[in-house]
């Protein structure tokens, strides 16, 4: 038999299931073979025959198997949102890419971003341009009267019917006249009395100046005889008078109205007692034939209306609706302030408007436009030309080999769609007015002519890139047809 070599002494491996669980003592780890057994902590510190022995540390880079998270979680989390950006990177990357780099040919990626542009042009024409000034303004009417009673009484009658045009003189209410009746018989009662006494004094008196031609009387009586015909001369001027006052209160019962225009909402009704004291009047007459219009103008444009006014000239005005879209009437300056408002460095004009057909209302709303001057061969496009933007007021002009300029302008008058161009461009140049959405300086165009919007010009299926609507090709929502 071979001899079998003597063995190491190792200790006992634990068993499974003893000294376990979470109050379990830990098991110190023995030292390697052939290393000198310590008991108590090196540097003298707890050793001795009745110390007890120090557990020893694990090895450096083991790691514990109790206690901790798992990292796998974590690390998914990761991975995804690598790729998420990957991604992200690739597609902004493939579309860059496929806008900028030009295709192989008609139906490449980039034959879509070369294709030209379908606008539509209006050439710039030599016109007249009327120079308006604009303002905001006010219906007003000349006259404004609020009818009252000039007598006490009863309305007994109302001759009028709301919103009623009247002339002059027309009998609009009648008052209860019966006492102002007897207060004028009373009076030329008292006049006819006064008058018998008159006449009896003059005949005394003429037998007067008889008798004292005879030497029959003194001169005192007759002088008494004649101061007596003279005071009842005086008092007959009194009753006289009495008399006009009954007559006119009378008379003041039958209310008139004093000018011409439109009746508004009658203040009493028939039945109520009235005075002339009553602050609401019965009824308020507004003239509208003719009626004027107050309007303010910057004080920067009062020379150019001054000049005109100086020149013996008449400056047409004309009046549009608060949206000023509709033209309500035309009128001419009829004069303004003599001085400049300080605090707004406006000044006041009234226009004079017949309004026959009273299209114009007291205190309406309008807009004004005041003809100041006419411009002779003015550079003249549409307004829907104009665009704005960094380089400033600018349009985009066609040029013979079919592509577009920008080009800054230095606008003047604009004359609803029409505005007059002072410097940048002539007559003859041609704009573009339909499709400058997608314009730059120096881009290739195409012309439509006809009524077809430039915004509906299809690409030629040949020069379609891949992102170009087409047939059998879907829009993307949101984005408009170019």
């Amino acid at each position: 038999m071979a001899d079998i070599p003597p063995q190491p002494d190792r200790a006992p491996a634990p068993q499974p299931g003893k000294n376990e669980g979470p109050h379990a003592t830990p098991s110190a780890a023995l030292p390697p073979e052939g290393a000198p057994f310590a008991l108590g902590r090196p540097g003298g510190k707890n050793e001795g025959p009745h110390a007890a022995p120090s557990a020893a540390l694990p090895p450096e880079g083991a790691t514990r198997s109790r206690g901790k998270r798992p990292r796998w979680p974590w690390l998914l989390v990761l991975i995804a949102v690598l790729a998420g950006a990957g991604y992200w990177w690739w597609h902004a990357h493939q579309r860059e890419a496929a806008v900028q780099a030009p295709g192989p040919g008609p139906g490449g990626p980039g034959a879509f971003m070369q294709a030209p542009t379908p606008v539509r042009v209006v050439e710039a024409r030599s016109e007249d341009m009327k120079v308006f000034i604009k303002s905001l303004g006010t219906v007003t009417s000349y006259n404004t009267v609020t009818v009252r009673s000039k007598v006490n009484g009863e309305l007994q009658k109302v001759f009028f019917q709301e919103g009623q045009l009247v002339k002059a003189g027309d009998l609009l209410v009648q008052i209860d006249p019966r006492a102002y009746q007897v207060a004028l018989a009373q009076a030329e009662g008292t006049l006819e009395q006064n008058r018998a006494q008159l006449d009896n004094a003059r005949r005394d008196l003429e037998r007067y100046k008889t008798l004292y031609e005879q030497d029959s009387i003194a001169r005192q009586q007759v002088d008494t005889q004649t101061a007596l015909v003279r005071q009842y001369e005086g008092t007959i001027k009194t009753n006289q008078a009495a008399v006009d006052n009954a007559k006119l209160q009378l008379d003041y019962t039958r209310v008139t109205a004093p000018i011409a225009g439109r009746l508004g909402l009658r203040q009493v009704d028939q039945g109520n007692l009235v005075t002339s004291s009553d602050a609401t009047g019965l009824v308020i007459i507004t003239q509208t034939q003719p009626i004027s219009i107050l309007f303010t103008i910057a004080e920067g444009d009062l020379p150019d209306v001054l000049a005109q006014l100086r020149a013996g000239k008449t400056l047409a005005v004309q009046a549009y609706d608060r949206a000023d879209i509709r033209h309500i009437a035309d009128g001419v300056l009829a004069t303004l302030d003599n001085q400049i408002d300080t605090a707004t460095g406006t000044v006041k004009l009234k226009a004079r408007f017949e309004n026959k057909d009273e299209s114009l209302f007291p205190n309406q709303f309008v807009n004004v436009r005041l003809h100041v001057r006419t411009q002779t061969g003015a550079t003249v496009i549409p307004a829907g030309a104009v665009q704005r933007g960094t380089p400033g007021t600018f349009v985009y002009v066609a040029k013979e080999d079919n592509t577009v300029g920008l080009r800054v302008l230095k606008l003047g008058q604009v004359d609803g769609e029409r505005v007059a161009v002072l410097e940048g461009l002539k007559p003859g140049e041609r704009v573009v007015v339909e499709g400058v959405d997608r314009l730059r300086d120096g881009a290739q165009v195409q012309v439509v002519s006809g009524t077809q919007p430039a915004a509906a010009a299809t690409v030629p299926p040949q020069q379609r890139g891949p992102g170009t609507p087409g047939q059998g090709q879907r829009r993307r929502p949101g984005r408009e047809a170019q």
